[in-house]
């Protein structure tokens, strides 16, 4: 009988080229057999059109990529990750022998897509959240394979915590997250629940009451203030959609009730089927957006790679399919309101019309095989997206 199993690929799978399409490795075994192995190529990643109504991206996963091109003959330019980016505009460049770089489009691209899709509708959250704390709570949305990433990337698009038990180890994010539903459905009794959360859990973990399990929303709000007093940080509400009816008018009538009786330093924690629109909807009465599926699952930021310079006789040749824009380029930015300019490699831009002189956004981060570039720590990289964030109008709840 066939044992079940994990279906995980290989970390040396994905750094040794063998983690690809079928037809890259074909190409190269082709290459090598017409003798083309080390023709140098420039390779352009770039967006060809956002998701419906996304004006920006946020770019994601670079140092997850770089390791790629450990020790390969291979030099890398790129934007700084946590830049926000427009359609068309160019995210990176891959240089060199084109047999040392084709197989490695498919992770490269997986891992760029994956990342920048999840960090993008974070910061969308994030930026319409306001002041407000957005907690991802998505793990179980996707392959647990990806935890690690799929935690990183939220926090860089602004979430403000990250709820993956593992997140500590690996990344240095002090996890965080409430009670479940099955602690309160094992005790039979929602006091007996908060009660034992608050006896067994340290007291740097903040007393949030899980309140819509077995009874109103309402009556378990007071109760649980009433039982755990000064300790009750806040409430949380995942009330499913099934009985929900007017969110607004739940969260107000909690909220109503905790003044009421003296609880007004209780906060409300909205969680389950959170997106643009709730936390447009609630965002002047709730304190914290627990945001899962919405961030787990979100639209793709379709990035493409193409060739479009090759190395021939002495010189660059721009050369790529048509549809994409030949030749190596250089992307411009002037601050503070994202005027930005797209130029070949070589030619300078045009000056800014009313604000700061155009910064190039295209740095080197590996040069033959070697990292050349010191790399931002995680909260640098948030801080980066909050920052350009701020400088942004609010995007369109969709």
């Amino acid at each position: 009988m066939r044992e079940p199993r994990l279906y995980i690929v290989r970390p040396e799978d994905i750094f040794e080229g063998k983690a690809t399409d079928i037809y890259f490795l074909r190409t190269r075994k082709i290459l090598e057999a017409k003798g083309l192995c080390n023709t140098r190529v420039r390779y352009e990643l770039h967006t060809y059109g956002l998701p419906k109504g996304y004006e920006w991206a946020v770019f994601a996963g670079l140092e997850e990529v770089l390791p790629l091109f450990k020790g390969r003959n291979v030099t890398v330019y790129a934007l700084p990750e946590g830049t926000l980016f427009k359609s068309e505009q160019p995210l990176m460049v891959v240089e060199g022998p084109v047999c040392e770089i084709v197989t490695l489009e498919t992770p490269l691209l997986g891992l760029l897509r994956f990342a920048s899709s999840v960090a993008t509708k974070a910061a969308r959250i994030k930026k319409l959240a306001g002041d407000k704390k957005v907690l991802f709570f998505g793990l179980r949305a996707q392959h647990p394979a990806v935890q690690i990433s799929l935690d990183r990337a939220a926090y860089i698009g602004g979430a403000d915590s990250v709820s993956g038990a593992l997140s500590g180890e690996y990344l240095g994010l002090e996890p965080k997250g409430t009670m479940p539903h099955a602690l309160i459905l094992v005790f039979g009794d929602p006091i007996a629940a908060w009660k034992a959360f608050d006896e067994f859990m340290p007291p740097e973990v903040p007393r949030i009451a899980l309140c819509d399990t077995l009874y109103d929303e309402r009556y378990e709000s007071l109760l649980a203030a009433q039982v755990l007093g000064e300790k009750l940080v806040a409430v949380r509400l995942d009330t499913p959609r099934s009985r929900r009816g007017d969110i607004r008018k739940l969260v107000e009538e909690v909220r109503w009730t905790l003044d009421l009786h003296g609880y007004k330093n209780v906060k409300i924690v909205v969680s389950g089927g959170v997106d643009e629109s709730t936390v447009v909807k609630l965002r002047d009465i709730v304190d914290f957006f627990g945001v899962g599926t919405t961030i787990a699952f979100p639209p793709s930021i379709d990035i493409s790679m193409d060739i479009v310079e090759v190395y021939r006789d002495g010189g660059w040749v721009p050369m790529t399919k048509r549809g994409k824009l030949p030749g190596m380029k250089q992307l411009y930015r002037c601050r503070p309101i994202y005027e930005d300019y797209m130029v070949p490699w070589n030619e300078a831009p045009p000056k800014c019309s009313d604000c700061s002189d155009p910064v190039p956004m295209l740095t080197k981060y590996i040069e033959d095989g070697k990292l050349v570039k010191k790399l931002p720590t995680l909260v640098e990289i948030r801080n980066y997206v909050l920052e350009q964030l701020r400088e942004l109008p609010e995007p369109t709840p969709l």
